[in-house]
Formats: C-alpha cells, sequence, structure tokens
C-alpha cells in the first residue's frame, strides 16, 4: 500500500509539473514592434527583431518534414527564403494567423520548371482551435504542413507585435 501512494504521488507531482510546463506564459511581450521576423529551422527558434537587436525569441514547430525547403504542395516542408507578412486572419482554425508572403515569383518559376505546385497558405499561427491545452508540448513534435507554429500566448504577443508588411527571413 506504501509503494502505491508513493507512486501515486510521482504521478500526480509529473502530472502537476507537465501542467506547469504546458501552460506556463510566455514571459513578457515586445514592448515595441518588430521590424523583422528570422526563423531558424534547424534550431526550431524564431525571433522578433528591431533595428538588428533580438525582442524576442519563441521556440516554434515546423513542417513535419524540416529538411530543406518548400518546393511543392503537400511536401509538408517550411520554405526558406526573405518573405513578409502580407496578411493576417483574426478567425483563423489555428488561433489567429499571420500569412507569409510565400510562394514568391522565384518558387512558382522553380515549381512550374519542375511540372510542380509550389503550394501556399504558409502562416505563423497559434495552436489548432480546442487545442490550446497542448501549450508548450506542441514543440517536442514537428506536426505543421509547412507553417511555423507557437502556443496561443505567444501567437497573441507576436500578432501584437508583428505588422503587416515585415520582412520574414526563413533559414535553415
Amino acid at each position: 500500500m506504501r509503494n502505491y501512494i508513493k507512486l501515486l504521488l510521482i504521478v500526480l507531482g509529473v502530472a502537476i509539473a507537465a501542467a506547469i510546463y504546458a501552460l506556463s506564459p510566455p514571459g513578457a511581450p515586445p514592448a515595441v514592434a518588430a521590424d523583422k521576423v528570422v526563423v531558424l529551422k534547424s534550431e526550431h527558434q524564431m525571433m522578433l527583431l528591431r533595428n538588428d537587436a533580438v525582442l524576442k525569441t519563441y521556440q516554434i514547430s515546423i513542417g513535419r518534414n524540416p529538411i530543406g525547403p518548400k518546393t511543392r504542395a503537400d511536401d509538408h516542408r517550411t520554405p526558406e527564403g526573405s518573405y513578409v507578412v502580407d496578411w493576417r486572419n483574426p478567425k483563423s482554425k489555428f488561433h489567429l494567423s499571420l500569412h507569409v508572403s510565400y510562394p514568391k515569383a522565384r518558387d512558382i518559376e522553380n515549381g512550374t520548371r519542375e511540372g510542380r505546385q509550389p503550394g501556399g497558405d504558409i502562416m505563423i499561427h497559434g495552436m489548432q482551435n480546442g487545442l490550446s491545452w497542448i501549450g508548450r508540448f506542441h514543440r517536442f513534435v514537428d506536426w505543421t504542413d509547412g507553417c511555423i507554429a507557437v502556443t496561443d500566448a505567444e501567437m497573441d504577443q507576436i500578432w501584437r507585435a508583428v505588422p503587416d508588411g515585415t520582412p520574414v527571413e526563413i533559414r535553415r
């Protein structure tokens, strides 16, 4: 009986620690608007910058086929290159979302030359509606179709700090 109670207490402690980890707030939001977003795919990081100074860094999930640039629709890769935030969706099925201007003319030309559609709808977004309880646990796996995902609380910060027209540089 004693071992059962010890095990129960350990499981309860782990569950509480996991909930605190998953749902803890993202820290202070940037105090000023970002003038650039840099995504480092290999490090699973997204940085908001102003005058080349890092305002805030977020841990991200990316496309579930993370190696290499996006070359076609449904390859589940996150693009690489220079883009801009060109519109936003306040009624996204992923909390809030900022659209990244992929595909650019170069991406379309490359796809056409190879007989492929380049894909589109690449977003910086929060969690799928109804799944915000996953919180930071989403970072343990790359799960998007090529988008850049953060927690809903982080997306609230990014939504306020990143205006339309902000350059987005996505690197390996």
